[in-house]
């Protein structure tokens, strides 16, 4: 492993570019940029009949409230907390692009960044496409350290894994079927463990351990002092998957484990017990697509209930001590939804924006951004990553180089701006700072 580190002049970047405000009577000012302000009314998708979601009419009575927006100091994980609830965050009306850097490789169809960025103690970490970690001071990117966690035989294959912080450590999942730990103010390397395979999502850290997810779908719980493996979990093996997976989510005691099977698990984080079990796949697999049953959209565990959604068109809500499930939807994604209150919000698979009722998964509003760039002749598929809720604005960006902010309110679209590449991973939001990463390896930071 090399570590570099970094003492140069600080270089703040203050650039013109803005994202949108909401203000307080509803509406919105578009700022910064050459794009037009988009047209009020209705957003209906020209693919419409292939849309299978609407909004239910036993809740469009019903008036969404959501908590005060909140300052989060960190985003230790992705999906923030362990958890992934982060409910409703903090973010100045009009925030500015404050500082733009590169992170390093990027990634490409070959080999692409699947996680985004952590943040803690006023640092912003980051992994490029060739397994090299960074440290950057979040107050204006200049970097700290540099540390290449590739093992010295292995010039590629790396892609996927990503971060997760806590107590003071960076711990690394990577595609080189290694966990790394690293201390966090140095990038001095602590402990290597390896596992079963190559991982695609990022490790979650949690109370001592950090839970792994290999590829071969198998989570691995790992001391994370010393880095002993102290159990593990096998699920069914997929031959056949997404690119990408998704990371553990831990409540307490308790690890919720989603595989590209479809399978998710309860898990007592002490042993690895089972508590429980379900299956997201799809009951009517119409084609080879929707026969991907993976769930790549990180489970949320949020006052006793456990919120999954699958790739093959199945969302749900499940009691988080008995397993039982309180309600599901035909609704699929590969995004993390992201609740607030009593409502919960999603990307779909066909570029929808939707918001559910967290009670019993009734839709209360529906807003296509599109699959297509081209949507007469279905050319240029886009994905969209997030969201995230940043004092009333849900905030989305697409692979095409789009990011768009949406009323949680309604599902109105306030305004969007260009970013200077193409966005595979969403957004996320630490001490009142908005941070994009490009799949070019770039993080551009809206304060």
């Amino acid at each position: 492993m090399t570590v570099r580190q970094f003492v140069s002049i600080p270089r703040v970047w203050f650039l013109s570019v803005a994202l949108v405000a909401l203000a307080s009577c509803d509406t919105f000012e578009f700022l910064g940029g050459s794009g037009d302000v988009p047209l009020p009314g209705e957003r209906i998708s020209i693919l419409q009949g292939q849309n299978r979601i609407a909004p239910s009419a036993q809740v469009q009575n019903l008036s969404i409230q959501l908590p005060r927006p909140q300052v989060n100091e960190d985003w230790p994980q992705q999906g923030g907390f362990a958890n992934h609830a982060m409910h409703h965050l903090s973010l100045a009306d009009a925030p500015q692009e404050v500082w733009s850097k590169n992170l390093g490789s990027g990634g490409d169809d070959d080999e692409p960044i699947l996680s985004g960025p952590v943040v803690a103690n006023g640092f912003v970490f980051t992994m490029d496409s060739e397994a090299v970690v960074s440290a950057r001071r979040a107050s204006d990117g200049v970097t700290v350290w540099t540390a290449d966690i590739a093992p010295k035989d292995e010039d590629d294959g790396n892609w996927g894994g990503g971060l997760a912080y806590s107590s003071g450590r960076i711990y690394a999942g990577t595609g080189f079927a290694q966990v790394v730990a690293l201390d966090s103010a140095t990038g001095s390397e602590l402990w290597r463990t390896s596992v079963s395979g190559p991982m695609r999502s990022a490790p979650t850290a949690f109370d001592r351990k950090v839970y792994a997810i290999t590829k071969d779908n198998q989570l691995f719980a790992i001391d994370a002092e010393r880095g002993v493996v102290d159990w593990t979990h096998t699920g069914i093996e997929e031959g056949a998957g997404l690119i990408g997976s998704a990371s553990a989510a831990v409540d307490g005691d308790v690890v919720i484990v989603p595989y590209s099977s479809g399978e998710i698990f309860a898990l007592r984080a002490e042993n690895g017990r089972q508590l429980w079990s379900d299956n997201l796949a799809a009951i009517r697999r119409v084609d080879a697509v929707s026969a991907l049953a993976d769930i790549r959209g990180r489970p949320v565990a949020d006052r006793g209930r456990v919120y999954a959604i699958s790739h093959s068109g199945r969302m749900v809500a499940i009691d988080q001590v008995s397993g039982r499930r309180v309600w599901e939807t035909e609704v699929g994604g590969v995004n993390q939804p992201w609740i607030a209150g009593n409502f919960l919000f999603v990307v779909s698979t066909e570029g929808d924006v939707v918001a559910l009722v967290a009670e019993n998964g009734l839709v209360r509003w529906v807003t296509s951004l599109g699959r297509y760039e081209d949507p007469e002749d279905r050319e240029g598929l886009i994905n969209w990553s997030g969201p995230v809720l940043a004092s009333d604005r849900l905030i989305v960006a697409g692979s095409h180089g789009v990011a768009v902010a949406l009323s949680p309110y309604t599902g109105d679209i306030l305004g969007e701006i260009n970013m200077p590449g193409d966005v595979s991973v969403p957004p996320i939001l630490a001490n009142e700072t908005l941070y994009f990463q490009t799949d070019g390896a770039r993080l551009i930071a809206y304060r």
